[in-house]
């Protein structure tokens, strides 16, 4: 096999995360980083949101729009990305504008901006590569399909939203899923 070119570029509290042990992991979450590029995304990384920890939400990897593959965090720590499936999953963040800035406008729900053939292409090769190394990696899914929680709306807060709706529709969900070996989460099938 050979080692995927990904930067290692580890979050200044990457050590405060909690370990795991590789037999752990079990999935893969998909995400959109709903932010303008690269550089915003690793300033949203870097803030302290967890007082008790000192750690903020991250993904594991960052695929920005040319393919170049960035890690935020290793494998074997638990970074904050998916609500209640952190523990067994890694994180995967495709830079991509979604709704940026404002996310929680109902006037403003469309993600339009496509993900580049680059990011797809390098997305396949690393789940090949986390396939091949964690034997009990089965499961892909969206960020809206595991974190389900709605909010009120920034412009009527009688109105709630789902709070994610990452990868969004733009996201290849077919190629990826025959691509990567992977099965769609249950909740998600048929989707």
């Amino acid at each position: 096999m050979i080692d995927l070119p990904i930067q290692d570029w580890p979050l200044p509290y990457e050590e405060r995360l909690a370990e795991r042990l590789p037999s752990a992991i079990d999935l893969v979450v998909i995400h959109c980083t709903e932010l303008p590029d690269l550089a915003t995304a690793r300033e949203f990384g870097e803030r302290i949101r967890y007082e008790d920890s000192q750690t903020g939400n991250s993904g594991h990897y960052y695929i920005d729009r040319d393919g170049r593959m960035l890690r935020f965090v290793g494998d074997l720590r638990v970074a904050h990305h998916t609500f209640k499936f952190n523990p067994r999953s890694i994180g995967i963040e495709l830079v991509n504008t979604g709704r940026y800035p404002n996310w929680n406008d109902s006037r403003h729900q469309a993600m339009t901006e496509a993900y580049t053939a680059a990011q797809i292409d390098s997305l396949l090769g690393l789940l090949k590569q986390l396939r091949n190394t964690y034997p009990n990696l089965q499961w892909i899914a969206g960020h809206d399909a595991l974190d389900q929680r709605k909010e009120p709306s920034s412009d009527n807060p009688d109105l709630l939203l789902p709070r994610r709706i990452d990868p969004g529709p733009m996201f290849p969900w077919s190629a990826v899923v025959a691509g990567s070996g992977l099965k769609r989460w249950p909740s998600t099938e048929g989707d």
